[in-house]
């Protein structure tokens, strides 16, 4: 089942449901994709759905954190139950042992011996990665791993 689908299906079942937090995070979620299909004119797949949601739980995390610090606690609790309504249709994260054999093994595919070789590794892991592990934080990996 598509991703697209999976989305309508959820829509529905809160709506049966009377979830109106979760409704609201779908019709934002699915608003989006619709938006993304409109500017790039395409059809919506599943890795630009996850691209697209990975990004709306990025926001709502650096909207918790800002929150947090204002004490506003009520709002970050509500942007807290919006990222994981989110994060049900993600893929599961990776571990930290399968994110460093996926960084293993792209150096060594790509012959990468430098940080000049970044850009290639980080070419065969985002598509491998993307919406299973925040990029950021595999970047600095990559960086330390050709750095060694």
């Amino acid at each position: 089942m598509s991703l697209l689908v999976q989305l309508k299906d959820e829509m529905k079942n809160a709506m049966r449901a009377k979830d109106k937090l979760r409704l609201g995070v779908i019709r934002m979620a699915l608003s989006a994709i619709k938006q993304a299909e409109i500017d790039n004119n395409t059809e919506a797949t599943d890795e630009n759905i996850i691209a697209i949601l990975t990004k709306m739980v990025k926001q709502r995390k650096e909207s918790i954190k800002m929150f947090t610090e204002g004490g506003r606690d009520e709002l970050a609790a509500k942007e807290a139950e919006e990222v994981s309504a989110l994060e049900f249709f993600l893929p599961q994260p990776l571990t930290n042992a399968e994110i460093d054999e996926l960084i293993n093994k792209a150096i060594s595919d790509t012959s990468a011996a430098s940080m000049a070789d970044m850009g290639k590794v980080m070419a065969v892991l985002k598509p491998r990665m993307q919406g299973k592990a925040d990029m950021g934080a595999v970047s600095g990996q990559v960086r330390a791993a050709l750095n060694a």
